[in-house]
C-alpha cells in the first residue's frame, strides 16, 4: 500500500528553558486550556493544538513548569524571564513532557532575580517574595535539547515515503534559529481524514530506543486513564507505511475532538486470516471487522510493559 506524503518535513519553533541552571530547547505541542493555545500559536507563529484530555491528568504523570509574569525581561511566554523546568529528559523516573503551568508573580517592593532552578523559585515563594498560581493548566512541552543531552538526529536527512521509523524523528536541531525538523507520518483518524503526527517519546524503553526517541516511564501513568487516547496499529495485514511495516495506523481521535490527546495508548490489530486482509481507515471499520471475527484487537505490551507513546497530531503544511 502505497500513500501519497507519507513522511513530510514538520518545522516547529523551539523555546528557551532553565533547568539547574543550564538552558532547556523545548517545543510546545498541544494546551488543555483553549485560550492558553491560542495566545502561544500567536507568540509562537505556529499553531498549538487543543487537547482537552490531559485537563485532569494524575500528578504522577506531570512536572511543574513556572511561567513568569513579572520581573526580569525575557524570552518567556509573557516576555519575562525563561520558564523554569521542574526535571531533564535524563531524569528518566522524573521527567515527563507534560507540564502543569505554575504562573508566578513578583510581590510588590521585592528585588526581582534570575531563577535557575525550581528549588529556588519553590524557596522564594515559601519566603513571601512571589506567588503563584497554580492554573490547571497543562501543556505538551516535549524538551528538545537539555543540559547532558538531545533527542537523536536522524543520519540520514532525506525523508521518503518508504523511510523506516527507526534511527531517530527529528533531521535537524536549529539552535541559531530556534527550529527543530521533525519527521511527520501520515495516518488516518477515526473518520478517516488524513492526520500527520510526530513522535518525541515514548515508555517502555525498547520501542522508544527503536523509534530513537527518549524513554519517559512517568508516561505509563496514563495507561488506564482518559488522558491518553487508542491508537490503532497493524501488526500483520498489507504491506505499508505503519510503524510495524502493515498499513498506517488509525487514531481513536483527531484534533478538535473532546477527546483528542498526543498521548497514545497503543492497540495492536491482526488479521485472523491475513491474505482476506483489506485497507482499513476508520474506527468503525475496526469495530466492524472485530465484529465480524475477522480481526483480533490487543493493547501493547512491549516487554510485557505498559505502552505510551507521545505523539502530538499536528498541521505539517502551515
Amino acid at each position: 500500500m502505497l500513500l501519497s506524503k507519507t513522511n513530510i518535513p514538520a518545522t516547529i519553533p523551539m523555546h528557551k528553558g532553565i533547568h539547574g541552571g543550564n538552558q532547556i530547547l523545548y517545543i510546545i505541542t498541544d494546551s488543555s486550556d483553549e485560550d492558553y493555545a491560542k495566545t502561544l500559536s500567536e507568540k509562537q507563529g505556529w499553531n498549538v493544538e487543543l487537547a482537552p484530555a490531559i485537563t485532569n491528568v494524575p500528578e504522577d504523570a506531570l512536572q511543574k513548569l513556572f511561567v513568569f509574569k513579572n520581573g526580569i525581561k525575557g524570552d518567556g511566554i509573557y516576555g519575562f524571564q525563561d520558564e523554569v523546568f521542574s526535571s531533564i529528559r535524563s531524569q528518566e523516573s522524573q521527567y515527563s513532557a507534560l507540564s502543569s503551568v505554575i504562573e508566578v508573580t513578583w510581590k510588590i517592593g521585592q528585588k526581582t532575580i534570575m531563577f535557575e532552578s525550581a528549588a529556588d523559585v519553590i524557596a522564594a515563594e515559601e519566603g513571601g517574595r512571589i506567588e503563584f498560581n497554580e492554573t490547571g493548566i497543562v501543556l505538551n512541552t516535549p524538551q528538545i535539547v537539555w543540559s547532558d543531552g538531545q533527542m537523536m538526529v536522524r543520519s540520514d536527512k532525506e525523508i521518503t515515503d518508504e523511510m523506516s521509523y527507526g534511527g531517530g524523528q527529528i533531521i535537524e536541531i536549529n539552535e541559531e534559529e530556534l527550529t527543530v525538523t521533525f519527521v511527520a507520518h501520515r495516518g488516518w483518524g477515526p473518520d478517516g481524514r488524513t492526520i500527520y503526527y510526530i513522535v518525541t517519546d515514548a515508555t517502555p524503553s525498547k520501542p522508544a530506543e527503536t523509534m530513537g526517541v527518549v524513554s519517559s516511564p512517568t508516561s505509563a501513568n496514563l495507561i488506564a486513564h482518559s488522558g491518553a487516547v487508542d491508537l490503532f496499529q497493524f501488526k500483520n495485514g498489507i504491506k505499508g507505511s505503519g510503524p510495524l511495516g502493515f498499513q498506517p495506523g488509525i487514531a481513536g481521535a483527531a484534533l478538535g475532538d473532546t477527546n483528542y490527546s498526543p498521548m497514545w495508548r497503543i492497540y495492536l490489530v491482526e488479521w485472523n486470516d491475513a491474505k482476506s486482509a483489506k485497507i482499513l481507515e476508520t474506527k468503525s471499520d475496526i469495530d466492524s471487522f472485530r465484529a465480524d471475527d475477522l480481526i483480533s484487537v490487543s493493547i501493547a505490551r512491549p516487554t510485557n510493559s505498559d505502552h505510551i507513546v507521545n505523539c502530538p497530531f499536528i498541521d505539517p503544511f502551515q
